[in-house]
C-alpha cells in the first residue's frame, strides 16, 4: 500500500460515527492518563493542583493548538466524554463520602458547612447578577465550584445548565487561582486565628475550594487538622445534590414560567439520584478500604477524561468575551469564604 492510499485509508477511518466515538474516546484517555501522570508528580502535588485542574489544562492545550483542524474526526468521543463520563464519575464520587464521617463533625461542624454553602451561593447569584452583571450560567457555576466542591461541582452544575464551554473554564479558572491562594494563605494565618488543629480543620475545609487544596492547606497542622478538614470538606460534597435538585426545579419553573405554560413535569438528575445511592451503600455496606481506593482512582481518571474533554472543547480566543468581572465574583467569593466563613466558624464554635 503506497503513502497516498494509507492516508486515504486513516481519513476513512477517523469519520463522524462509531470510529469518530473510538478515536476520540482514545484521545481523551491518552491526554487524561498524561494528565495523571503529571498530577503525580511531588511539585505538582505541593502546589495543591489536583488531576482535574491538569487534565483540564492539557485539553486546553491541544485544544488550541494542533486539534482543531481534526475536531470533527473526534467529536463523538469527546462529546461522549463530557457528558456520559462525567455523569459516572459524578456518581462513583459518592465512595468518598459515608454517613459516619458527616455524624464525627457534630452539629457545630453541620451547620458551618451548611450555612457557608447556603451563603457563598446566594452571594454569587446577587451580587453577580446585580453587581457585576454576570449571566446566571456563570453566577452558578462560580458559586457552586467556591461553595461545594471546585472543579467537580462545577462539572455536575454545567450538566443541568449546560452552559457553554468557555463558561465552565473560566470558572474552574477561578478555583484554582483562588483555591491555590488559600492553601498557601491559610497555615501562614494560622498563629492569628487563636483555633486549635480541630478548628482550624474544620475552618479549612468549610472554605477552601478543591479537596486537594484542602489538604494542602491544613496538612502544614498535621493529620487531625487534615483528617478533620477533609471530613468537613466532605460535608460540603454531600450538599452538591439538593444544590442540583434545587437547581433543576427552579430552571424547570423559571422555564415554565417564561412560556407561561405552568410548571413542568421536573426530569429528574438520574445521575444525583445514584450519587446518594453510592453514599448510602458506602455507608451502610463493608466495603474494603482496598476496594474503596481502587474505585476513587477510577473516579479520578473518569472525571480527568470529562476535564480534559471539556479543554478539548473550549476555545481560548472566545473568553475574551468573558471578560473580568467573574474573577471580580470569585474574588469577592474568596473573601466572604476566608473572611465571613471565618466568624461563622467561630460563631457557631461558640454557640454549639
Amino acid at each position: 500500500m503506497n503513502a497516498s492510499a494509507a492516508c486515504k485509508k486513516l481519513e476513512e477511518y477517523f469519520t463522524p460515527g462509531f470510529s469518530g466515538l473510538i478515536s476520540g474516546l482514545l484521545l481523551v484517555t491518552l491526554l487524561a492518563l498524561l494528565g495523571l501522570y503529571i498530577a503525580e508528580n511531588t511539585w505538582v502535588q505541593r502546589m495543591g493542583l489536583g488531576p482535574l485542574t491538569i487534565a483540564m489544562v492539557i485539553g486546553l492545550l491541544a485544544g488550541n493548538s494542533i486539534f482543531p483542524p481534526y475536531a470533527h474526526r473526534f467529536t463523538q468521543g469527546v462529546v461522549f466524554s463530557k457528558s456520559t463520563l462525567l455523569r459516572l464519575g459524578i456518581i462513583l464520587y459518592g465512595f468518598r463520602v459515608s454517613v459516619q464521617q458527616i455524624y464525627e463533625l457534630g452539629l457545630s461542624g453541620i451547620a458551618i458547612g451548611l450555612s457557608i454553602v447556603v451563603l457563598t451561593l446566594t452571594i454569587a447569584l446577587l451580587l453577580g447578577k446585580k453587581l457585576f452583571k454576570i449571566d446566571n450560567e456563570t453566577c452558578l457555576l462560580i458559586g457552586a465550584g467556591s461553595a461545594i466542591c471546585g472543579a467537580a461541582a462545577i462539572l455536575a452544575t454545567e450538566s443541568i445548565t449546560k452552559a457553554k464551554a468557555e463558561k465552565v473554564s473560566v470558572a474552574v479558572a477561578t478555583v484554582v487561582i483562588f483555591g491555590t491562594i488559600s492553601m498557601f494563605a491559610y497555615p501562614q494565618l494560622f498563629p492569628y486565628l487563636e483555633m486549635s488543629p480541630n478548628e482550624y480543620g474544620i475552618y479549612v475545609g468549610s472554605t477552601v475550594h478543591e479537596v486537594a487544596q484542602v489538604v494542602a492547606a491544613a496538612n502544614a497542622l498535621g493529620d487531625q487538622a487534615t483528617e478533620t478538614a477533609v471530613i468537613e470538606k466532605m460535608f460540603r460534597v454531600m450538599l452538591l445534590v439538593p444544590f442540583l435538585f434545587l437547581l433543576l426545579i427552579l430552571g424547570k419553573k423559571t422555564e415554565a414560567n417564561k412560556q407561561r405554560t405552568g410548571v413542568q413535569n421536573v426530569t429528574v438528575p438520574w445521575f444525583a439520584v445514584l450519587f446518594v445511592l453510592v453514599i448510602a451503600i458506602n455507608s451502610t455496606w463493608p466495603i474494603s478500604l482496598e476496594l474503596t481506593a481502587t474505585v476513587i482512582k477510577i473516579d479520578d481518571f473518569i472525571l480527568a477524561m470529562a476535564m480534559t474533554a471539556l479543554g478539548l472543547s473550549t476555545n481560548l480566543k472566545s473568553l475574551h468575551r468573558v471578560g473580568l468581572k467573574p474573577f471580580g465574583l470569585a474574588a469577592v467569593l474568596f473573601l466572604f469564604l476566608s473572611l465571613g466563613g471565618y466568624l461563622i466558624n467561630l460563631g457557631f464554635t461558640e454557640l454549639l
